[in-house]
């Protein structure tokens, strides 16, 4: 079989245009062209953006995991605040004594009479150990969770409850005060990070810009791996993992790395969220936002990697103005969409744009005969 080229002329000069749009031109319209001006991009904007970047980094992650594998995790909303609450560890410790308490423990710490950090605090304090912990940590519980039960040949419905319950266990866990982590209310009141205020527009502004080659990064991984023989096998797996397994392949091995793999670079979001966002909670590791991540991919177009992408900025910019206009019928629309994706649209807004893309090149060629 010829191997696929990782990425075409085309997919190039698209990743060409992505980088300069995140790189020069955001910056360019929100530091520099005058606020009142048409094409000023507002502080808001920048923050808004960035969060829709964070998120489409986690529908690329499911896409690898559903799309590719097969596998339908209904937990990921469980990495992606675990890599938020390891980056908001850090960003407590940066506030230093400015706090309410005036002390070097976070506040609500003192609040609840502890006197010394706990264990899991100790290397919160390093930036560097922070950018080792956002990816270990939510990698580490996936490859463990991963590995019995995969194992154990979990799959199916029955593998995605189980990520639904660790999700909701983990929830629990996070709303007592007893772990040291926030309680219910979690981590804010950020002050600065890597010594720069954290809420100044040029600190947002790079942190956009990290989300943005965060993004493009995932996205060239996941075209790399997809476009493999790992992404192959990959495939055989989702389509007939039995016949993979009389061909003398072992699933485990691929299905770990790539849940854990996915794991991470949710993890990765979250650590690039928290910031831009301000807070972390425990409300992040709800059965809700898990769900959407699978209603982005699903509605952007399973096994597509653009398409994941394209369906969390669209479904998260009508959550924006939804939730702002009519904010009782989010839920249902929600839900209306992931129903209607599935009825009508089985492979989402990529298999629809390939369709009339198809169509449209039919009709030229036969008006060209």
């Amino acid at each position: 079989m010829k191997p696929q080229s990782f990425l075409s002329p085309r997919a190039w000069l698209l990743v060409a245009c992505a980088l300069l749009l995140i790189c020069v031109l955001a910056p360019v319209l929100n530091l520099w062209v005058p606020e009142g001006q048409v094409l000023h991009l507002s502080d808001y904007g920048v923050a808004l953006l960035g969060k829709f970047m964070c998120y489409a980094i986690c529908a690329l992650a499911m896409d690898l995991i559903w799309g590719f594998a097969g596998i339908l995790s209904l937990g990921h909303g469980l990495f992606f605040a675990l890599g938020g609450y390891v980056m908001g560890m850090h960003l407590m410790r940066q506030i230093g004594r400015e706090g309410q308490y005036q002390s070097t423990l976070p506040d609500f710490m003192v609040f609840l009479d502890w006197k010394t950090l706990p264990w899991h605090w100790q290397l919160s304090d390093s930036f560097l150990a922070t950018l080792v912990l956002v990816l270990a940590v939510p990698g580490g519980l996936a490859f463990v969770f991963g590995y019995f039960a995969f194992r154990s040949r979990i799959k199916g419905v029955y593998f995605s409850i189980i990520t639904q319950a660790l999700t909701y266990a983990a929830m629990l866990l996070f709303f007592r005060n007893e772990t040291g982590l926030g309680g219910n209310n979690g981590f804010t009141d950020f002050k600065r990070i890597l010594g720069h205020p954290i809420h100044t527009a040029q600190t947002r502004m790079v942190l956009f810009v990290l989300s943005g080659l965060a993004l493009v990064g995932c996205y060239l991984l996941a075209r790399w791996l997809t476009r493999s023989k790992f992404g192959r096998v990959l495939q055989a797996v989702r389509d007939a993992e039995s016949r993979l397994m009389f061909c003398g392949y072992s699933p485990l091995p691929y299905k770990l790395c790539i849940w854990t793999l996915s794991a991470m670079m949710c993890g990765l979001a979250g650590a690039l969220y928290v910031p831009q966002v301000g807070i972390i909670n425990p409300s992040e590791m709800s059965v809700a936002n898990s769900i959407e991540i699978a209603v982005w991919a699903a509605v952007g177009g399973r096994g597509s990697l653009l398409g994941p992408i394209a369906g969390a900025f669209a479904v998260n910019g009508a959550k924006s103005w939804l939730t702002v206009s009519a904010p009782e019928f989010w839920l249902y629309f929600l839900g209306a969409l992931f129903i209607a994706v599935t009825l009508f649209l089985p492979q989402g807004l990529a298999g629809l744009v390939t369709r009339l893309s198809t169509r449209f090149s039919t009709q030229r060629k036969a008006g060209q005969a």
